[in-house]
């Protein structure tokens, strides 16, 4: 048997990486206890995703309802299957800027705390197995912020004379900044996933992703960017824009993309790596360019309002360089633009918004 184990399985990226594998032949076994409706409301439940997985993997997916904060049963899960362990891709999170302030204690023991319960069971019972850690930009704190924008009708731009043009590379430090909570906790996992990397030799790697999305995500107000700008413009639900005069400027990668990112890595793994991994300049949107095209999709208006205060530690522009990634691995392509995946998440999801199920999106 070849086994995958997936954290966070029934969220966005977590089911996409576990139909994706299971595709492949492998047995993916899932760790997923919805906390997502516990951060974000029972509109936000995964839950109706774990039964999709179930019903459509069959025994290809074992699920296990386990808190990843729980040392002693992450050890008894790995335990059991051992060098049987081919990969792990580690994608439960709790992951608001604002949520993590309300509880810092529970942000930072699932994001730092339970990550380092799932490299330290990796390296006991499955030490060759890649270790694939969704990281976030939100690393680099508010750095990003200090860049030179210039304002254009509908976005913040730079001067394509500057060095971040093309997208913010590796190289931008991520010290003396403001990070918010949730950044610091994932700072806390990112730094982790290298060093067990580096001091233990391990196959790690760091992907600090952009905005992630697609059709399968239970989009909040708090998480979840473009699937729930695209709810709130179906259903008529009134949208707050925070900040920035809604010209910020976010780069956004479909979940399916990010997991052929995956798979390249885990076909020729590398040591302590970290990738800045996002839409780039071929899959980029600001918030008012976003609502331009969701109101052209459905057709409908959208209601929405305007509050001057940002998100504490929120980037005014964020596109990710990609080309360290592609320089490693040059097979690997975007296939998914903002209108692509718009599109996708609408016609996903257009009969069960109707319909006013919780598991709209």
């Amino acid at each position: 048997m070849a086994v995958i184990i997936v954290t966070g399985s029934a969220g966005l990226i977590g089911s996409e990486a576990s139909s994706f594998f299971a595709e492949l032949g492998f047995d993916v076994v899932g760790i997923d206890n919805d906390m997502r409706s516990y951060f974000f409301g029972k509109e936000a439940s995964t839950e109706w995703n774990r039964k999709r997985l179930i019903q459509n993997l069959r025994t290809k997916y074992m699920h296990n309802n386990i808190d990843i904060r729980d040392q002693q049963a992450i050890e008894r899960l790995f335990k059991e299957y051992g060098n049987q362990i081919k990969l792990v891709i580690h994608a439960a999170a709790q992951p608001s800027h604002d949520w993590a302030a309300k509880d810092p204690h529970t942000d930072f023991t699932i994001n730092a705390h339970g990550t380092l319960n799932l490299l330290e069971a990796t390296r006991r019972f499955a030490p060759t197995a890649p270790f694939i850690f969704t990281s976030t930009n939100k690393v680099y704190g508010d750095t990003p912020n200090r860049l030179p924008f210039i304002e254009m009708d509908s976005r913040w731009e730079i001067e394509p004379s500057h060095t971040y043009y093309n997208g913010i590379r590796e190289d931008m430090s991520i010290d003396q900044t403001l990070h918010s909570l949730f950044g610091a906790s994932k700072v806390g996992a990112d730094v982790l996933v290298q060093e067990y990397g580096r001091y233990f030799g391990m196959f790690t790697a760091c992907f600090r992703g952009g905005c992630l999305t697609g059709p399968n995500h239970s989009g909040a107000q708090l998480h979840g960017f473009l699937a729930y700008l695209m709810k709130c413009a179906t259903t008529q639900t009134p949208y707050t824009i925070f900040g920035y005069k809604g010209k910020q400027v976010r780069d956004n990668i479909h979940s399916n993309d990010l997991i052929n990112a995956f798979y390249e890595f885990f076909k020729t793994p590398r040591i302590g790596e970290v990738y800045n991994i996002g839409g780039g300049r071929y899959s980029n949107c600001s918030m008012t360019e976003a609502i331009e095209l969701c109101q052209t999709i459905t057709g409908n208006e959208l209601i929405w309002n305007y509050s001057e205060t940002n998100r504490t530690g929120d980037h005014m522009w964020w596109i990710s360089d990609n080309s360290k990634f592609q320089s490693h691995f040059p097979h690997w392509q975007l296939t998914y633009n903002v209108s692509n995946i718009l599109e996708e998440i609408y016609e996903t999801n257009l009969d069960k918004w109707s319909t006013n199920e919780i598991v709209a999106i």
